[in-house]
Formats: C-alpha cells, structure tokens, sequence
C-alpha cells in the first residue's frame, strides 16, 4: 500500500491553553494533508471544473481519536491512504506521527461522496479514478 503523507507545522498560535495541540487543529492537519493528495498524488486542480467529475464530492463523516498530545511547537506528519472505496463512497484512513518515528498522535477516518456538480446527489466514481487511487488503497491487515 502507498500512502501520501505531509509535513506540517505547529505553531505557538496552534496550541491551546496547556499549551497542547488545539483538537481543531488535528483536522485541519488532515484537510490540508487531503488536499495535497488530491492535487500532487491525484492531479485534480481548483479550476478543473465540470472535465473532471471526480473532483466534486462531499464530507460524509470525519472521525478523530486523540492518542497522545502534540505539546510543543515543532513539525508534524499527516499520513492518509484509502481505507474502502464503494460505489460513489471513498474512506480515508489518516494518522498523525512525530517526525522521528511512527506512533501516533491521533487517527481517524474521514467518508467522502462523489457527487454530480449541478445536483449534488450521488454519483458512482470514474473507472479513471478507481485505477488512480488503487495504489493508496490500504491493504488487509495494513494500519497505515
């Protein structure tokens, strides 16, 4: 399984009044890891518009665990990869790691749905698609 993963930092302004990473700020960690993915690993551009219908999808669910507090400023790494893809359904695994070694901060799941543009109702994914992600797709007994 390949996985798409970023480096991120932590900011005095990220953490919170115990000075740990703000729980809001995990998420926004996985956003922007996503977006990355979609953009470096996946190709799809902001202006891509209705050519590719495989850009338009909407945030079904997100789940976070918090494992251990971030407590410092510093660097992180987001990792995501592909835990299930249906019909028109797509779930990400996501992990967040210290730069130095692989234990977790926090992991969760985020369900996404391909939608048609105009109606926002579900559609299935392009075959083009499917073979794209493929290579992210996680692999059974893989924790990411």
């Amino acid at each position: 399984m390949r996985f798409h993963e970023s480096i991120h930092g932590v900011y005095f302004d990220d953490l919170d009044a115990l000075q740990i990473l703000h729980n809001a700020r995990y998420l926004l960690l996985f956003e922007r890891t996503i977006g990355s993915f979609w953009s470096r690993a996946m190709g799809f551009r902001g202006l891509d518009g209705p050519s590719n219908p495989d850009r338009f999808h909407l945030v079904r669910t997100n789940q976070m665990e918090y494992i251990r507090p971030v407590t410092d400023i510093g660097e992180v790494r987001a990792r995501i990869w592909v835990d299930k893809l249906g019909k028109s359904s797509l779930t990400f695994g996501f992990r967040l790691l210290p730069m130095d070694e692989d234990v977790d901060f926090a992991r969760g799941s985020r369900v996404i749905v391909c939608v048609d543009h105009r109606t926002r109702r579900p559609v299935p994914w392009s075959d083009e698609f499917r073979k794209k992600v493929a290579p992210y797709m996680r692999d059974e007994g893989s924790a990411g």
